[in-house]
């Protein structure tokens, strides 16, 4: 059995709980909906998810519940899915909340901020320590959104740049598309963040319009061709130790949709954010050794550059969360469940991990 049969198989056994599938053709009405997401068409990583979320819903369904996906500037340009599901142009749409911080610096605990959480940390505070509950709080009102996780992209990379980043000296002036609060983070630090869709970085970087940019990790950046204008790959990218994507709908067309269709959209949710997790951690390792045969020059950030943006971070957080009671909130409630976290990580999954990257090295 094939991965898709396997995630259709799963899919359908779950949803048969809510309503067996007879029941679901007899009864259930015939509904059409247009979900639209930030990432391009050429990221068969991000928008696939789309496309995937999709076909499970409407084969769930027995394609009587269908939507269709619409890439950026095909309904809303990227930065404007999250307003164009709250005023129902369309009932759902997919992005990253940190794009939506111009609203409140607080958007940015449901993709991620600098030095918050890794991957697993993320899905168990939004799961288990109350991380999904505060969000939805967050977009409930005044904006009437409904969100669902809807995959993590992984630890991101630091970027590519055109030239070596060796001192703190090196990064005035720099300017860096970045995304989220690292831009408020790294203006602390000289740079000159630029916040550019997905679809215009490489065009800005050919350009020298920009110095340096972020986007993701190995697999999605070698499809955007960064490598041919920027041979200097930094990482970590400290700004994002993850990046949760969500799924945004319109709390008034959520509340219309009968259980069995709310069942189905979860499940199908769940089981997309899986495999998008899955598929980045298989691709990375793969993509990561192809650049660098490509002529990709890794470099890691030093520590310098480390604890100047750890020492920033932590002085605009404390700012912004003495006059933001909404942020404040999610910042307490994430700090003490990465701190718990790592006090469990340094007894026995980093000691596993460092022990096995030591003993394959050697």
């Amino acid at each position: 059995m094939n991965r898709r049969k396997f995630f259709k198989a799963a899919s359908l056994a779950a949803a048969s709980s809510a309503l067996s599938a007879p029941a679901i053709a007899q009864s259930a009405p015939t509904i059409r909906w247009r979900l639209t997401t930030s990432f391009p068409k050429t990221l068969d990583t991000l928008y696939g998810a789309c496309d995937m979320f999709a076909k499970a819903v409407g084969d769930l369904s027995e394609q009587k519940f269908q939507i269709s996906v619409f890439g950026p500037g095909e309904i809303v340009p990227a930065f404007q899915v999250f307003d164009a599901v709250a005023n129902n142009t369309v009932e759902m749409g997919n992005s990253a909340s940190y794009y939506y911080i111009g609203k409140d610096l607080a958007f940015a605990f449901g993709t991620a901020v600098p030095f918050g959480l890794n991957t697993r940390q993320m899905n168990a505070w939004l799961a288990y320590g109350g991380g999904l509950d505060l969000l939805n709080e967050l977009l409930h009102a005044p904006f009437g959104i409904r969100a669902f996780p809807f995959g993590n992209t992984t630890a991101q990379m630091g970027g590519w740049f055109r030239k070596e980043i060796k001192t703190l000296d090196d990064l005035k002036g720099l300017k860096f598309r970045v995304g989220g609060v690292a831009g408020q983070v790294l203006s602390r630090l000289g740079v000159v963040p630029q916040q550019i869709p997905p679809g215009d970085i490489y065009p800005a970087l050919e350009k020298g319009t920009i110095d340096a940019a972020e986007w993701i990790g190995p697999y999605d950046d070698e499809k955007l061709g960064f490598l041919k204008v920027a041979p200097y790959y930094y990482y970590p990218g400290w700004w994002e130790g993850c990046a949760n994507g969500f799924l945004y709908i319109n709390g008034g067309k959520w509340a219309e949709l009968p259980k069995v269709y709310q069942d189905m959209v979860a499940i199908a949710a769940g089981q997309v954010a899986a495999d998008l997790t899955a598929k980045y951690d298989a691709r990375n390792a793969q993509a990561i050794k192809r650049l660098v045969a490509a002529g990709a020059q890794l470099r890691p950030f030093s520590p310098e550059i480390l604890d100047a943006a750890f020492k920033a971070t932590t002085e605009l957080f404390t700012d912004v969360a003495a006059n933001n009671d909404k942020f404040k909130k999610l910042y307490d409630s994430m700090t003490a469940f990465r701190n718990e976290q790592y006090q469990w990580d340094q007894v026995c999954e980093a000691t596993y991990d460092n022990y096995m990257i030591r003993r394959l090295r050697a």
